[in-house]
């Protein structure tokens, strides 16, 4: 990448940052949800199933304009989380906040459309053999599922690294802090002779998404072969 400037470079070491914190953290919130949703019936299941999806409905600034509410400097939960050393409001940890939150729906109906596709009968033998609910989940729902999870957490990731309105919305477009690749399209796009840099990051951005999604392709089904040849 040495056709890169510094300010394009930083822009994307920034969203790669930002993407990879927001994967890693909501990745195992995803697994929860999606499992719940797949395997569970409750009073309230489809309010769930609409707040986890509301992200993609709603536009990407009210998304952003409710965390400022919710995780501002003034906001009780933005106060909280600042006092325990994690101020999220016009800083790249918000920005991961807000890219995790845009990218959860992706991964949460790719995990829960894996886990429906395993079948509860080899659950259902594992609980008689005396498996606890974890043991079950773990050794045979979490495996047999493993390909959903891989591609959810892929498509999350990739989401994540091409949000915008949510996270100018929430924490600005800051250089070196929260600028990220798409912030840093916008950016240059507003000055005169900026036009080569955004092209530079469009290409950037096409390159990473299109192998993340050939990447989620390919791993999905190499882990599915192998779950097959075993």
């Amino acid at each position: 990448m040495s056709w890169l400037g510094p300010a394009e470079w930083q822009a994307v070491a920034l969203s790669l940052k930002v993407a990879g914190w927001a994967t890693v953290l909501s990745l195992p919130i995803a697994i929860w949800v999606a499992h719940l949703l797949a395997r569970k019936d409750f009073p309230g299941k489809q309010v769930v199933n609409g707040l986890v999806h509301l992200p993609l409905i709603l536009p990407p600034v009210v998304t952003g304009y409710l965390l400022l509410l919710t995780f501002g400097g003034t906001a009780p939960l933005g106060a909280a989380f600042a006092k325990l050393g994690l101020p999220l409001a016009f800083r790249w940890t918000g920005a991961a906040l807000a890219a995790a939150i845009m990218g959860f729906p992706l991964m949460v109906r790719a995990i829960r459309l894996s886990i429906e596709a395993v079948d509860p009968k080899l659950e259902a033998a594992a609980a008689t053999l005396g498996a606890s609910r974890w043991a079950v989940f773990s050794t045979v729902t979490l495996p047999l599922s493993l390909p959903g999870i891989i591609a959810g957490a892929i498509l999350g990731f990739a989401k994540a690294m091409g949000e915008f309105g949510a996270t100018i919305t929430f924490v600005s477009n800051i250089p070196g802090e929260t600028r990220t690749v798409p912030s840093a399209i916008y950016s240059f796009l507003q000055v005169p002779g900026g036009e080569n840099a955004a092209l530079r990051l469009v290409i950037i951005s096409i390159i990473i998404a299109m192998g993340a999604l050939v990447a989620s392709e390919v791993l999905a089904r190499r882990v599915a072969k192998r779950m097959e040849d075993a």
